[in-house]
């Protein structure tokens, strides 16, 4: 990312909002391109962020009493093609293994685009009674799904996720579970990373591949674009049926199981740095942050200013902080470029005038607002402020969102307002009118929100009676 002291530049987001997204990702040191197109390299500032907030989910998880496992990532054409909806679904993004060594495989070999067929294969053996219900499994994993355009993190051939996958002996456990995960989700997303979403259904013509419901969370990004953070689907108990799958129930009655899965991967980082980046780089809010606090003595030369700053260091992490001190030689305007470029929360300097007046120079990374901080309580500030930052951040893409989604009554106000944010409209239910929709307003459905509005009695396209207020966007 720098060269020669000097802090590469990145393009300006008004200029060119992908390209300054492009330069964020690699400037940054967040990923760099392999020697296989769609294929990124996952770098370890960037598998930092992802550590974080794996770290959110598996505890969330585990909380609510889900175990981790791990499944093979090849999988039998013939298991694949046991649920119908679930192999269409895919079929166009399946990457396929047929020679092992030098010999061909007696039968072709699917790199997991997703696991539910190897969730099946495995549990037709295993779950017996009514007992062993439920079954909360969770893996953290990649997968593969050959697009044809990619993007770092947003679109990627290959990327890092996890998937749950869930048993239970009734539809009203599984439904409660689809949409407990989902809440799950948003806490994440919004308490965490800082990104506020509506939370909704996906229409018929949007939901995954074999699900009854597909539920999601909708959020949108600084060019007031949409991004699907994370999905929860209620299967039913139509794999269980397509696999063979089934249990005895407390009447000593054979039964099948009803099923859920749910997912949320990298593509999350992309949505962290569309939220909240600017011209300077990546801004990332302190609770995923990888580092939260930089430490630069300033005129380290002087006597006492590194020593001071190494005890800031020391004392910040005995009070549970992710900080580091920079210490090199390079000069502090380098060094503020640098963690600018990087999204650090917040800059702390310490120079012989701080020593003096016995504070220390606190920068937010956000909006560069300075303050003093007494060094005898930066134990208690220092978390205060990280706060605070979090907090701002959330606000500010809430304020966004908030501002940014337009009602309207026809196709042509649809098509008007949907370069500036979401549109919600009434809509009949027909899938006819929501590739209508996409055909002449160019959006897609983004959700049937959970908090409807009656923002009229007809559908925009068609005319007839509307049944439910869906949320329309332009979608990464």
């Amino acid at each position: 990312m720098a060269k020669n002291n000097q802090v590469t530049q990145i393009t300006s987001m008004e200029q060119d909002f992908a390209q300054w997204y492009t330069d964020v990702c690699t400037k940054a040191e967040l990923v760099d391109y392999s020697g296989v197109k769609g294929l990124f390299i996952l770098r370890p500032y960037g598998y930092a962020i992802w550590e974080n907030i794996m770290g959110v989910l598996d505890r969330k998880f585990k909380e609510t009493g889900h175990e981790n496992v791990s499944m093979p990532m090849l999988i039998p054409e013939s298991l694949l093609q046991k649920e119908k909806d679930h192999v269409e679904g895919f079929a166009p993004e399946c990457a396929w293994v047929t020679m092992g060594g030098n010999e061909e495989l007696p039968e072709r070999l699917c790199v997991r685009p997703t696991s539910e067929t190897l969730f099946c294969d495995h549990w037709k053996n295993v779950l017996h009674s009514w007992r062993d219900l439920p079954m909360l499994y969770n893996q953290w994993c990649s997968v593969m799904r050959w697009e044809k355009t990619t993007r770092p993190f947003l679109r990627g051939r290959e990327f890092l996720w996890q998937e749950g996958h869930t048993l239970h002996a009734t539809e009203q456990e599984a439904r409660e579970e689809t949409l407990r995960m989902l809440e799950i989700y948003a806490d994440c997303c919004e308490n965490y990373l800082a990104m506020p979403v509506i939370r909704g259904n996906k229409t018929e013509k949007e939901k995954f591949a074999g699900a009854v419901n597909t539920y999601t969370i909708e959020c949108m990004m600084h060019d007031h674009k949409a991004l699907q953070s994370g999905t929860s689907h209620y299967f039913g108990d139509g794999f269980a049926r397509a696999f063979g799958i089934t249990f005895q129930d407390k009447t000593n009655q054979a039964a099948y199981p009803h099923q859920t899965s749910w997912g949320l991967s990298t593509r999350t980082i992309g949505g962290l740095i569309m939220t909240h980046g600017d011209d300077r780089g990546l801004v990332l809010p302190p609770r995923v942050a990888p580092t939260q606090v930089i430490v630069l003595p300033i005129a380290a030369h002087k006597p006492g200013v590194t020593e001071a700053a190494e005890k800031i260091v020391e004392r910040l992490k005995a009070a549970g902080i992710r900080v580091k001190g920079d210490f090199s030689d390079n000069s502090p305007g380098w060094k503020y470029s640098e963690y600018e470029m990087k999204g650090v929360p917040l800059r702390l300097e310490i120079g012989p005038r701080d020593l003096e007046n016995n504070q220390a120079v606190a920068v937010r990374r956000d909006n560069q607002e300075k303050t003093f901080l007494s060094l005898d309580e930066l134990e208690s500030t220092v978390p205060a402020l990280l706060e605070t930052v979090q907090q701002a951040l959330f606000d500010k893409a809430k304020a966004n969102l908030d501002s940014h989604i337009w009602p309207a009554a026809t196709v042509e106000e649809v098509k008007e307002k949907a370069m500036d944010g979401f549109v919600k409209t009434m809509w009949c239910g027909d899938t006819a009118c929501e590739e209508k929709m996409k055909e002449l307003a160019g959006v897609s459905s983004r959700c049937i929100p959970f908090q409807q509005e009656k923002l009229g009695d007809v559908c925009p396209c068609c005319g007839r009676p509307a049944k439910k207020m869906v949320i329309w966007g332009i979608a990464y």
